[in-house]
């Protein structure tokens, strides 16, 4: 299939495409194409213009400020994943990058991208949820600061307006010595999660002094497990511990669809869980 009649931009600066979306009406922006494209040839949408982001060399590339890993939008998902201090200081985004899609679809996607794009069962959003990222969003009145627990407004509506454009997302790393642990079940590796679970978890001296649980493809827009989370805090990192935050996972809304029930994606989030706790605690040394 071919896409409806649609005029294309490519703008050379942020400013010309705030421009260019402050301009016009029915827009569609173009980061790696990986969800956008097939919807165009499907004609799921049908926009009056396409703006190509590619263009734009200064939302690409990754930087290390000393607390916190910053992303240009369009830094593409092959290249985080093969970043060395992803790899040391925010483990678990590579981890959860592994279950991105193929190599070639990795090789087009971007961060930014999926973040906008807001699948609920995209493995990007539950690792920004994690790490708390802030993400930097521009529009005709200027920047502004979008905290990530803040981003998702419904499903696949991120917290963007029509004239604004995702340019950079900020992830604190945890400094203090810690276990990650990402875990998913998908009908097929590559596929998007039918639940996805991600934690960190810091131990000292056998207990658990803070925790980090998000979970995705559950509910319609992913979310933190705070209730697990505070209960965590204090506790022995052992198996009974891990088994009552996986009950509190099990017991949450669950979303229904055309191939799984909603008593399975409770199922699925327990268990899930259970193991991303117990294999977290095993990274940090408990």
């Amino acid at each position: 299939m071919k896409p409806g009649p649609f005029t294309y931009h490519d703008p050379a600066s942020v400013d010309d495409l705030v421009g260019l979306l402050g301009s016009l009406e029915d827009v569609k922006l173009l980061a790696g194409g990986q969800s956008l494209m097939p919807m165009l040839n499907m004609r799921y949408v049908i926009p009056d213009h396409v703006i190509d982001l590619n263009t734009i060399s200064s939302l690409d590339g990754i930087n290390d400020n000393g607390s916190a890993l910053e992303f240009g939008a369009m830094t593409r998902q092959a290249d985080v994943l093969e970043n060395a201090d992803v790899g040391n200081k925010a483990p678990l985004l590579h981890e959860a990058l592994t279950h991105v899609g193929h190599f070639q679809t990795r090789n087009r996607g971007t961060i930014g991208g999926s973040l906008c794009n807001l699948d609920p069962s995209a493995e990007l959003p539950v690792a920004a949820l994690l790490y708390e990222a802030e993400l930097s969003v521009q529009g005709p009145d200027g920047t502004r600061q979008v905290a990530m627990k803040d981003w998702p407004l419904a499903y696949m509506t991120p917290s963007l307006a029509p004239e604004e454009v995702l340019t950079s997302i900020t992830m604190p790393y945890w400094t203090e010595p810690h276990g990650s642990s990402f875990m998913e079940f998908a009908r097929r590796h590559g596929d998007f999660a039918i639940v996805a679970v991600g934690c960190l978890l810091a131990v000292e001296g056998g207990n658990i002094t803070r925790a980090a649980i998000a979970l995705g493809g559950a509910q319609q827009t992913p979310y933190r497990l705070e209730e697990a989370e505070q209960a965590l805090v204090g506790q022995p990192a052992n198996e009974n511990t891990f088994k009552a935050a996986a009950e509190i996972a099990k017991s949450q809304d669950a979303m229904s669809d055309t191939y799984v029930q909603e008593n399975y994606r409770k199922r699925l989030a327990g268990v899930l869980t259970q193991r991303a706790l117990k294999q977290a605690a095993v990274r940090a040394g408990a």
